[in-house]
């Protein structure tokens, strides 16, 4: 099962997290800072998988991440979980992202916080893999997108007509 998804920046601000177990929010920001710290001593030459994490993350949990510009994509998870599966499923993740961002860069995570959440919820619910073709993913959330865009334009216009306009 995936614990977490983190989108942390090269200075350690977090750009997304999304944890799939319940941590507390001084927890989660604990966690956070753990993993930037993990992450920004390790040299650029070594493995993209980390197996043992300490005893604040808890005996099973394993992280992948991979270094785009600005941006440090990770993935907790647990033993079920295949390392190379979860680095392929960051992948899926950047590539729906560049696809919908047309090159995403981190103005992009910061500025369309929801359409990440979109976008991951469809990747991920719950912790379990829901899809892992990005295309299949663009669809769903066009689709969703659409769907925001008709009902907030109902809703505006609704509003904006005064109630004794409508009898």
């Amino acid at each position: 099962m995936i614990k977490a998804v983190m989108v942390i920046n090269t200075l350690g601000k977090p750009r997304l997290s999304k944890f799939y177990e319940f941590q507390v929010a001084e927890k989660q920001q604990e966690l956070i800072r753990h993993v930037y710290a993990v992450l920004s001593n390790r040299p650029d030459n070594v493995s993209n998988f980390i197996r043992s994490l300490g005893a604040i993350f808890g005996p099973d949990t394993r992280l992948v991440y991979k270094h785009y510009a600005t941006l440090y994509f990770v993935f907790l998870f647990d033993n079920s979980e295949n390392e190379l599966a979860m680095l392929d499923l960051i992948q899926v993740f950047v590539e729906t992202l560049d696809k919908c961002f047309r090159s995403v860069c981190e103005l992009d995570v910061v500025f369309n916080y929801s359409k990440m959440h979109t976008i991951l919820d469809e990747i991920i619910l719950g912790g379990q893999v829901l899809e892992t073709d990005s295309v299949e993913v663009m669809r769903a959330v066009e689709e969703i997108t659409k769907l925001e865009s008709t009902t907030s334009a109902s809703t505006l216009i609704n509003k904006s007509i005064p109630s004794w306009w409508a009898s």
